[in-house]
């Protein structure tokens, strides 16, 4: 088959991807807002309530991002009450982060941003879990090291 040149964009993969993206963003607006949590902020906590008391760069490389962007992000938490950000002792260039309770609780009431996807995807959760390993897989294939 014959590619057009260029794409239209409706053929274009990466348009593909970040319209999906920012519909999904809007979607969990909603939600986000009535917790007080930016997208990149929640992004943040994912990461803290997969594995409490980290350092920023080990935030900013989960996120694949970098630790200057992370910075701002975990002031605003912060200010917030949901974390708590100190100077590691044994290396004071490092900043270690970690959930305060609240920040730990606000973990429950992330529940509807889920099922609001669940049932907007009219997807399975079977067929969600193998688009997102696909879209895993392309990402990876796309990055360099």
């Amino acid at each position: 088959m014959e590619r057009p040149f260029p794409l239209p964009l409706d053929g274009q993969l990466g348009y593909a991807l970040y319209s999906a993206f920012m519909a999904i963003s809007r979607t969990y607006k909603p939600w986000l807002d009535a917790l007080g949590l930016t997208y990149p902020q929640y992004l943040v906590m994912n990461v803290l309530w997969e594995d409490d008391d980290q350092t920023i760069t080990g935030i900013a490389e989960r996120l694949d991002l970098e630790p200057s962007t992370i910075t701002p992000l975990m002031k605003r938490l912060e200010q917030q009450g949901n974390v708590v950000r100190k100077r590691n002792p044994l290396d004071e260039r490092q900043v270690r982060v970690s959930l305060t309770a609240q920040g730990r609780a606000l973990r429950a009431e992330t529940r509807t941003l889920a099922n609001a996807l669940y049932d907007r995807s009219g997807m399975s959760v079977e067929e969600l879990a193998d688009l997102n390993a696909r879209i895993k897989a392309l990402r990876d294939a796309f990055r360099t090291t």
